[in-house]
């Protein structure tokens, strides 16, 4: 089992994920919910740029079937080359959202994405992980 390498991925990037959900925070503070989902994108872009954190918005990213690129989908953000950023703005993440988040992952090729709500009441968010040495179930 390869748990250690695991960790050190998830402990790597906990620094900018938090500074993400914090911005995400920001947004969801100022504008509260109940705003289409490109309002609460831009509004993000508008706060990882004040953080000087690099992203790319609606970038179209390759999607990989072994190992073979096979076309492109476009995420809603990428940010620092490392972590997809997928936006909602429903009134609950469903189980559709979390494998949208895992598959995505996979397909792109990343070992880390947030999938963030702005349409509920308080923002809500989940951290996905993808280490393709280590299988995603336990």
């Amino acid at each position: 089992m390869n748990y250690t390498r695991f960790t050190l991925v998830e402990t790597r990037l906990n620094r900018l994920t938090e500074t993400i959900i914090g911005c995400a925070m920001s947004v969801h503070s100022e504008l509260g919910s109940g705003f289409p989902e490109a309002i609460f994108q831009r509004g993000l872009g508008v706060e990882l740029a004040a953080a000087n954190v690099a992203f790319q918005a609606e970038v179209h990213l390759p999607v990989f079937y072994k190992e073979t690129s096979i076309g492109s989908r476009r995420a809603d953000f990428l940010v620092n080359d490392q972590v997809l950023v997928e936006l909602k703005a429903t009134s609950e993440l469903t189980s559709l959202n979390y494998a949208q988040a895992i598959n995505y992952l996979k397909a792109y090729h990343l070992e880390v994405a947030l999938l963030v709500n702005f349409g509920e009441s308080s923002l809500r968010f989940k951290c996905f992980l993808h280490n393709p040495s280590r299988p995603l179930s336990h």
